[in-house]
């Protein structure tokens, strides 16, 4: 049996993301992707949940805008290395500085997600705390797992559904997708309260 969507209502993923896209098409839903085109910049003495929680909103209302009839999903993602939000590093160098910052700590990584649509009204949010614990990697280990796995899209440069799993010692969380990007206990449970009942 294959969920459907409310008549008139397509569903829109406001992410550029493969692993958001990859992690939504395990609901069997259709969807489309549409870049949200926000600007990620923290405000002064933002925390990373509140930071995830901003933009995750954003995202979905920046894409809603566009498809006003639409049920809109928007997600973000945070590292939160002792309050300091730590993003997509972009360049080996700055992965290489997350990952010796990180080395021997805890990092919590701030998953939001938010479902949006506009001609409903409907607007709800929910956030997923995982406490991630890294190995005290030395240099070389970081300088072999960068090289081969690249992740300097991902928050933190820690791409756990890869080679990123041996960069941990433990995971915490009670949202086992949060972590590689989209919640999707919590999504499902935005998008049965948007009215799109999964089952």
């Amino acid at each position: 049996m294959t969920a459907t969507l409310p008549p008139n209502r397509p569903l829109v993923l406001g992410s550029t993301s493969r692993y958001r896209r990859e992690l939504l098409a395990r609901l069997g839903l259709p969807f489309d992707v549409a870049g949200p085109e926000v600007d990620e910049t923290p405000a002064p003495g933002e925390a990373p949940a509140a930071l995830a929680a901003r933009l995750a909103l954003a995202k979905a209302h920046a894409v809603a805008a566009r498809f006003p009839e639409a049920i809109v999903i928007g997600s973000d993602q945070v590292a939160d290395l002792d309050g300091e939000p730590l993003g997509k590093p972009g360049t080996h160098a700055r992965a290489v500085a997350q990952l010796r910052r990180m080395r021997g700590q805890t990092v919590v990584f701030q998953t939001a997600v938010a479902v949006v649509c506009h001609a409903t009204g409907f607007a709800a949010q929910d956030l997923a705390a995982v406490r991630v614990r890294l190995r005290d990697l030395g240099d070389d280990a970081i300088e072999r797992y960068l090289r081969a796995e690249q992740p300097y899209d991902c928050a933190g440069s820690a791409k756990s559904e890869g080679l990123g799993i041996a960069l941990l010692d433990a995971i915490d969380n009670d949202d086992p997708t949060a972590l590689i990007g989209l919640p999707l206990i919590r999504t499902c449970r935005l998008l049965r309260q948007a009215g799109i009942d999964l089952l």
